[in-house]
């Protein structure tokens, strides 16, 4: 190649890059695409409204067994720890003290019987002697006395024949109820007295009890929440209770609020509820920690959102809405209770707000969006709003 040639090509280089660049002209710029978002539209209606409180489980009748007569304990009747029937023998004491004590009391009667005879017979003779006058009055009346002591000496010696029998009875020990039974505390053998008369005891489990108490701040709120409107009680007055097990398995039968303490506690500062619980198989024990729902009360007009909507910021929580210019925004709400997947938002939305429920990615305040209606979870779950308990353990219903 000549040098002329060479020229030539290095001249058209910067022709051809000028070109395949578009010939130097400036690029369009294109348009921000809308963020594709799902979102749906809240609703404030009414929903079922749980407290959720702390719990233990408590026996309907726990009773001690003991024994009421001293004497030797001469056999334990039952298996430790098993279940119980009423009326079955738990413990036998040695009964042979007591047998002869109701022998003694048995002959004591007979003699005072006999000794009444005698002073009957007596009284019938003086009577129709005195009345011919062959007999002063005195000796009637001597007769008559005589006749009455030992009238009182016979009803003295029956009393102390009952006394003996029920003695006797008491060395056989059974339990006045049906439950589950404890440890004995006093072994075969041992000589029983009033110091150490605590054989055991008996717990019942059916119906079984929970216990758990109200603080005095949350039967404030409750209060200002029933004047204001913001929650409905129960109809007929009557409260259900859910129990919730360690394991967080749901016991399967409610209970019912049997009974609320009349007055707070000075320790505490709390106040007692009750509920009881069916428990014919015995799954309940006395002394378990459970969570215990209680159901009866109704939120008005409740707004309600996924928990996946609800997040958490420098300002704390907040949801993203489209506005009415179809843009995305950020709303700080306050967070309530929550019911299932779902978070109760008391305030900062309304009827009619898009809320953002999905599609967060590519989100900022000012961003245009595109949206898809979701499905309204909050309705489809169907539960309650639960308040979980306060400081104290629990709350009132």
């Amino acid at each position: 190649m000549s040098y002329r040639q060479l020229m030539c090509a290095v001249a058209l280089v910067p022709a051809a890059l000028l070109s395949g660049c578009g010939g130097g002209k400036e690029a369009k710029s294109t348009a921000p695409t809308a963020a594709e978002v799902n979102t749906m539209t809240v609703q404030a209606r009414e929903v079922p409204y749980l407290y959720e409180f702390v719990g233990q489980t408590e026996s309907s009748q726990q009773v001690e067994i003991r024994a009421r007569v001293e004497g030797f304990l001469e056999k334990r009747m039952y298996i430790e720890g098993a279940p119980v029937k009423a009326g079955q023998v738990m413990f036998l004491m040695d009964r042979k003290p007591f047998e002869a004590a109701l022998a003694a009391a048995q002959a004591e009667l007979s003699e005072q019987k006999a000794r009444l005879n005698t002073a009957r017979a007596n009284l019938n003779r003086v009577k129709p002697l005195v009345e011919d006058d062959a007999l002063a009055k005195k000796e009637l009346d001597d007769a008559l006395g005589t006749e009455q002591a030992a009238a009182g000496a016979v009803e003295a010696a029956q009393a102390k024949v009952v006394n003996a029998k029920l003695n006797l009875g008491y060395t056989t020990i059974a339990s006045p109820v049906a439950g589950l039974s404890s440890f004995a505390k006093v072994q075969d053998g041992a000589y029983v007295n009033a110091q150490n008369n605590l054989l055991t005891y008996v717990a019942k489990l059916d119906p079984m009890r929970v216990n758990f108490s109200v603080s005095e701040n949350e039967t404030l709120r409750l209060r200002s929440d029933l004047s204001k409107g913001r929650l409905k009680p129960s109809q007929d007055g009557k409260y259900l209770v859910d129990v919730v097990l360690a394991d967080g398995s749901t016991y399967p039968q409610p209970g019912r609020v049997t009974f609320t303490d009349a007055a707070f506690s000075d320790q505490t500062g709390t106040f007692l509820i009750r509920a009881e619980i069916p428990n014919a198989q015995g799954t309940l024990r006395p002394g378990q920690f459970v969570r215990v729902k209680v159901r009866g009360f109704t939120r008005t007009s409740a707004i309600i959102v996924p928990q996946a909507a609800v997040q958490e910021g420098p300002r704390g929580s907040y949801v993203w809405v489209v506005g009415p210019d179809g843009k995305a925004a950020q709303r700080t709400v306050e967070a309530g209770n929550w019911m299932g997947d779902n978070w109760m938002v008391d305030s900062g939305l309304k009827d009619g707000d898009h809320v953002i429920v999905g599609g967060f990615i590519k989100l900022a305040p000012g961003v245009p969006v595109k949206e898809t209606p979701a499905a309204d979870t909050a309705a489809a779950a169907g539960g309650a709003a639960s308040r979980p308990a306060s400081a104290a353990s629990g709350s009132k219903p």
